[in-house]
Formats: structure tokens, C-alpha cells, sequence
């Protein structure tokens, strides 16, 4: 049975830093390409940042410089730093592993922004 099982969501003030967490269980890991999408109240999920099984990432435009991802094999998680929070960062958060048409998504982890 996958299982990915997203953390780390919360309640922060703009500009403050939160870390997201996603362990995974029941798949390979390592050969998965890993990533965080969120979708916000009333709008369509969106991607946020991947890392695949070579290590490449890719970030979307809105949290560059600001989210950082990586990934640690051995524990079979993936990590999602995100800094310099902004009210429109707020949105629940998806952890999400792809491998060909194998696709799995976390139950997601509520992120607010907010002073």
C-alpha cells in the first residue's frame, strides 16, 4: 500500500519560514520523481517545485528564491523549505511521486499566511 504522508503545515506571519515534510512508504523512492503542488480556496491545484531521481529540480516561477526542495533517500522523504512566506503562499500543500503512469498523492498539509 503508498502512502505519502505529508507535515510540517501551520499557521505563520509573512516573511516566516515554514518546512514541509513528506515521507513516503510502499514505493522505491529513490527512483520517483518528487513534488509539491498546493491549491488555494477557490482556485485549481498548481505546481510548486519538483525533484526527480537525479537530483534535477525545477521550481515554479512565483517561489523561486524563496522554496527550496531536496530529498533524502535513505528516510524516503522529501522536504520542501519555504521562506520569506507571503499571504498568497496560503493553500494546502500536496506531496506528490511520479514514476511512468504511476502517480500518488498525499492527503495534504494546510499552510496559512497570515498576520
Amino acid at each position: 500500500q503508498v502512502q505519502l504522508v505529508e507535515s510540517g503545515g501551520g499557521l505563520v506571519q509573512p516573511g516566516g519560514s515554514l518546512r514541509l515534510s513528506c515521507a513516503a512508504s510502499g514505493i522505491v523512492f529513490r527512483i520517483y520523481a518528487m513534488g509539491w503542488y498546493r491549491q488555494a480556496p477557490g482556485k485549481q491545484r498548481e505546481f510548486v517545485a519538483r525533484i526527480n531521481s537525479g537530483g534535477n529540480i525545477v521550481y515554479a516561477d512565483s517561489v523561486k528564491g524563496r522554496f527550496t526542495i531536496s530529498r533524502d533517500n535513505p528516510k524516503n522523504t522529501v522536504y520542501l523549505q519555504m521562506n520569506d512566506l507571503k499571504p498568497e503562499d496560503t493553500a494546502v500543500y500536496y506531496c506528490n511521486g511520479v514514476l511512468g503512469t504511476r502517480d500518488y498523492w498525499g492527503q495534504g498539509t494546510q499552510v496559512t499566511v497570515s498576520s
